[in-house]
């Protein structure tokens, strides 16, 4: 594969991941809302969770049959996607200092992405594929798509919200029936 073609081949890889609407980025919004910083700290936790599962995929590409396991995947994915969503709902929408580590927000975004059948099933398809295609260049070229997502995503939402403060209520709202839908969707998948 020729070294240009690989590199946009990886990004576009990369931005099929992350910029459809779903559960993570509904989770970088409303962490977003409260803090930039803590979105972009939720974002870095997609994409480790990321990393984990595009390792996972690389080195079980020929051992893993994920129908037979997809079931329990939609099924643990709905339940997670219940929890953060009630778990949002909860919280103020005042902004919140964010622990000077960040740590239990980076965790709640790693969780959320490595039990997500979202991402899960994109890297046990596009990202499967993506594995036996190989190469470093591709690899490289879809980690620098997430990584400008999970940067340039939070920002631009933390701009439209500081100009019209109102709005963070509403991406907090939408962010929750994100959550919801999904689980909803992944709890019918798994019947």
């Amino acid at each position: 594969m020729d070294l240009g073609y690989a590199l946009v081949f990886g990004l576009a890889l990369g931005f099929s991941l992350t910029i459809p609407p779903g559960p993570m980025n509904a989770l970088i919004a409303s962490q977003t809302v409260r803090s930039l910083r803590g979105g972009i700290i939720t974002g870095l936790g997609a994409m480790t969770a990321d990393a984990v599962l595009g390792g996972l995929v690389y080195a079980l590409r020929t051992a893993v049959d994920l129908p037979s396991v997809i079931r329990w995947v939609y099924l643990v994915g709905a339940i997670v996607m219940v929890f953060f969503g009630l778990r949002l709902l909860r919280r103020p929408l005042e902004p919140e200092p964010v622990p000077a580590s960040g740590i239990r927000t980076y965790s709640q975004a790693v969780l959320v992405g490595v039990s997500n059948p979202v991402q899960i099933v994109w890297w046990f398809t596009a990202g499967l594929a993506f594995a036996y295609l190989g190469g470093i260049v591709l690899f490289v070229g879809l980690f620098a798509a997430i990584t400008i997502w999970v940067l340039a995503f939070p920002y631009a939402l933390h701009l439209g919200t500081l100009r019209r403060p109102r709005v963070a209520r509403a991406v907090l709202y939408v962010s929750c029936g994100i959550m919801f839908a999904f689980a909803v969707f992944f709890a019918i998948l798994a019947w």
